[in-house]
């Protein structure tokens, strides 16, 4: 038969574990809650960067869209001006020339630069993309470790029963 000291010492060894039990499970659900709160926020940030870039790459496009529109103006109008003169011939000719090489090499340096501004776009764009996974899988590790933290219902009974019989071996 079981002694009232035995009984005891494992039961209260039982209540013990299964408090640890369900204060492993609420700090768990609160670390999944944090979790779930803080991939939204992960999401809208990555969200809110990634509109930010897309603005700045549209406002340059428009900003260099304007810039080659200008110079077009401005090679016309020095174009315009010679035939104005009235002077005909081989530097006439040359300078035509000279305008439109000038015209396309403003184009051309323009076109690089949005070529480059766009890979650093998609750069950018790739690394919001890996900042909100890092912060998504951080937190999704966090919370793993804290339902791993939880014990089992087979290791709370075990411990009663060890401590039961550890309590028996000293008082006989």
């Amino acid at each position: 038969m079981c002694s009232p000291t035995v009984a005891l010492s494992a039961g209260l060894s039982a209540f013990q574990g299964l408090a640890m039990q369900s204060a492993a499970k609420d700090a768990a659900a609160q670390t999944a809650e944090q979790e779930r709160v803080g991939v939204k926020s992960a999401e809208d940030s990555k969200r809110n960067k990634q509109l930010a870039l897309s603005e700045q790459k549209a406002s340059k496009e428009k900003q260099e869209a304007q810039n080659v529109f200008a110079k077009n103006i401005e090679i016309l109008q020095a174009q315009s001006s010679l035939l104005a003169s009235g002077k005909a011939g081989n530097s006439i000719n040359l300078l035509f020339a000279d305008l439109g090489r000038q015209g396309g090499n403003f184009r051309e340096s323009i076109r690089q630069e949005l070529e480059s501004f766009s890979r650093q776009y998609d750069r950018n764009i790739q690394n919001t993309e890996a900042e909100y996974q890092n912060i998504r899988n951080r937190l999704r590790s966090n919370t793993i470790q804290a339902y791993n933290q939880i014990p089992s219902t087979g290791s709370i009974l075990l411990g009663a029963a060890a401590s039961g019989l550890n309590t028996y071996v000293a008082t006989n």
